[in-house]
């Protein structure tokens, strides 16, 4: 009998991916100087290409190249009025699109804003410029002075934005989105998690405001509810349209604030959801961060609250198609997840940057199930930064490691895992 994870999963949009293994985002430090899809990208997703994922979501595409997550983000350069007037353009990206899903995997771009997260030099807005956010909250990296110098040094401080700010951002979102879709990509996922500017006016820790995009849980939704409809008048109807929330920035106070923001998300139509959880701040979408201490009482909650995050946006919204991504490393522990009805489609990160055809190794059923699985160890400190108390110098060098092995692959060199070397 084949493996659940073989079958193939339709999205409301038609697109159908052609099974449930998905090589999910990841931060390829790839975009060069010029922030487009440059060729070493590109090779590297030639390579993920022919792994057989169901789909390959790509690294963050920023929709603004002033506004940078990292200093070589492949980004928006400015208005995009469409494939006639940027033929250019459009061919520069449907290479990154042809070479994505030239063996049948489904390419999704992952695009994003940082927002207050954008640190200094990342992006054309000049070393002291200020960052946009909803509300002029400064980037924390903890309490310790040490922190308190490494986030004013990194983060400039953040302006609240305008409604000119906001018009300007959901038309970057707009336009990226259709530019993906004129070059061949098969859907976008909005990122909504971690931190960036779609959840910054989502959270009501970062979102402050009493206008039309604060107060109230539907008010905080706005932003990316209008981004969702906006993008729908202008992509394909069989043009995917996905996004990542988070689920640990929320609590069991919120948790129905939480709910109605997903409902109204799932009714603006949006073909998947995948849940994650993290931030700069609290980095635990790189397995860093509170829930990396020690059980405690606090990590117990939080993990049961991730579990109930999750029951209960399957049970009320049933025919939802969730992705999970993070800590799966095995075929045993990918069918688990499908079996028990916890998502429809596993995301596989970092076992993807040291080993491209993992997804291939999940499906072949004569490989053992003993052999397919990985184990990746914690990435190590140098000994001098563990003397620093800097939370975030965790996160950083598991980060640059697996950054750095993605790049590995676009130079065809042999990639390692965490306390090994080639």
């Amino acid at each position: 009998m084949s493996s659940v994870l073989s079958e193939p999963v339709k999205l409301p949009s038609g697109v159908v991916l052609p099974n449930r293994v998905a090589k999910a985002a990841m931060a390829e430090m790839l975009g060069g100087s010029e922030h487009k899809p440059a060729p070493e990208l590109i090779h590297v997703y030639e390579q993920w290409s022919r792994g057989e994922w169901g789909a390959i979501l790509t690294g963050n595409v920023q929709v603004d190249v002033n506004h940078l997550g990292s200093p070589r983000d492949p980004a928006l350069h400015g208005e995009y009025t469409g494939k006639e007037a940027n033929p250019d353009l459009v061919a520069t990206w449907s290479k990154y699109a042809e070479a994505t899903q030239q063996h049948g995997s489904v390419g999704i771009v992952q695009i994003c804003h940082p927002g207050r997260q954008s640190p200094r030099g990342a992006g054309r807005r000049g070393l002291f410029a200020s960052t946009i956010a909803p509300s002029p909250i400064r980037m924390s990296l903890g309490n310790g002075l040490l922190d308190r110098l490494a986030a004013w040094a990194l983060f400039p401080a953040a302006r609240e934005m305008t409604q000119a700010d906001i018009d300007s951002a959901t038309r970057s979102f707009v336009d990226t989105a259709r530019l993906m879709a004129d070059s061949g990509f098969s859907g976008i996922e909005l990122h909504g998690a971690h931190g960036y500017l779609i959840d910054q006016f989502l959270n009501p820790k970062t979102n402050l405001r009493t206008d039309a995009y604060g107060g109230s849980p539907e008010k905080r939704a706005k932003f990316v509810l209008d981004i969702i409809a906006q993008t729908r008048k202008v992509v394909p109807s069989n043009f995917a349209i996905g996004i990542k929330l988070n689920s640990a920035d929320h609590s069991s106070a919120s948790f129905e604030d939480t709910m109605t923001q997903i409902r109204l998300i799932v009714e603006a139509g949006i073909d998947f959801l995948e849940i994650s959880g993290g931030n700069i701040e609290d980095p635990k979408m790189m397995g860093f961060g509170s829930n990396q201490r020690p059980q405690s009482e606090r990590t117990a909650a939080r993990e049961a609250f991730f579990i109930e995050f999750a029951t209960e946006t399957r049970k009320r919204h049933p025919d939802l198609v969730l992705m999970l991504t993070g800590g799966i490393r095995s075929r045993t522990g990918a069918e688990s997840a499908i079996k028990q009805n916890a998502c429809d489609i596993v995301g596989i990160g970092r076992p993807a940057a040291v080993s491209p055809n993992f997804s291939q190794l999940l499906l072949d059923e004569s490989v053992s199930e003993k052999e397919a699985s990985i184990t990746l160890d914690k990435v190590e400190l140098p000994w001098i930064l563990k003397k620093l108390p800097l939370k975030v110098l965790g996160a950083g060098a598991d980060s640059l490691f697996y950054g750095g092995q993605i790049q590995r692959l676009a130079k065809d060199l042999k990639t390692y895992l965490p306390g090994t070397t080639v």
